[in-house]
């Protein structure tokens, strides 16, 4: 159980790893439970697969910003920088190269050499190094659609399922470090559509134009179609009650400031509202290695506490 009245006394000295595809990432999923946790003295490292270099510049403010036109992989280097320091987390580069989103009909080739492309053994190899350095207790990454169907999203759950299955295997990835198990991973739920549907139906009553109209509405008709999702999906097993960090969240937010338009979608629904409507982090316990007991309202519930 997350104590709330003296969290560092029960979080010392556990460690949690969180694998992400782009820099941004990190801040618009899962951000306010990393920084719940490092506040309760958990040790919390980012994994960032890519630079992000291949991404275009998302805020109009920035758009004529010359270190942005200039440098723009440079410049995500400085804006992760920041975020993690609001966060007060760790951040690694695992140094691969950013896919891109294809777009068109129909989709272009990816480009040669990107994170996505690569052989999944050439692109896992970094994080088990890592994992067997940083000898994580929790794993964070995306379900098998990526949390939305980006390439590097995909690339980066699987690289996740891969050093969590073969970071305790000396036998596997030789040359990368002495052998750790990992006791649990989970898979983030921020496109949890039970939470936008409360959000959505909350901002009706009080009389707010939704930002989720047009979506709830796409849900609904596929309900009453009965269509099935696009990808595997994951039940919620573990909320963690963040909201007193979603001001910490949306600070590192927009501290990526040529991806992130504080006008734009992730500021429409009000902190203070998002507190009372749904003020938790979402996630799906896949494998654990110690007895878990659902729901969970704590990542490192079952593991004993470290030594």
């Amino acid at each position: 159980m997350f104590s709330t009245d003296n969290p560092a006394a029960s979080h010392s000295g556990f460690r949690l790893l969180a694998v992400h595809a782009h820099p941004d990432d990190e801040s618009s999923k899962g951000a306010a439970t990393m920084a719940k946790y490092a506040a309760a003295g958990v040790d919390v490292l980012v994994a960032t697969c890519t630079g992000g270099e291949r991404g275009s510049i998302l805020n109009a403010a920035m758009e004529g910003d010359p270190h942005a036109r200039r440098d723009l992989a440079g410049l995500r280097r400085l804006e992760m920088a920041r975020a993690a320091e609001i966060l007060s987390v760790k951040q690694r580069w695992l140094g691969f190269a950013d896919s891109g989103l294809p777009e068109g009909d129909p989709l272009p080739d990816l480009p040669a050499g990107c994170f996505a492309l690569q052989p999944l053994e050439r692109a896992a190899a970094p994080l088990v190094r890592l994992v067997r350095e940083f000898r994580p207790h929790v794993i964070l990454s995306y379900d098998e659609n990526g949390g939305y169907p980006h390439p590097d999203h995909i690339m980066a759950h699987r690289v996740a399922v891969e050093a969590f299955e073969a970071a305790a295997d000396p036998s596997r990835y030789p040359g990368t470090g002495d052998p750790w198990r990992v006791d649990k991973l989970y898979y983030d739920r921020a496109f949890n559509p039970e939470r936008f549907r409360a959000l959505h139906f909350a901002l009706e009553e009080a009389g707010i134009q939704s930002p989720y109209s047009e979506r709830i509405a796409q849900w609904l008709e596929a309900d009453a179609e009965g269509h099935q999702p696009p990808a595997p999906t994951h039940a919620t097993t573990t909320q963690i009650d963040a909201g007193d960090y979603f001001g910490l969240r949306d600070k590192a937010l927009m501290s990526h400031a040529t991806q992130v338009d504080p006008e734009g979608f992730f500021f429409a629904v009000s902190a203070e509202m998002q507190r009372r409507v749904w003020p938790w982090e979402d996630y799906s316990l896949i494998h654990s290695h110690v007895e878990s007991t659902l729901p969970e309202d704590d990542l490192f519930a079952g593991i004993p506490e470290p030594r």
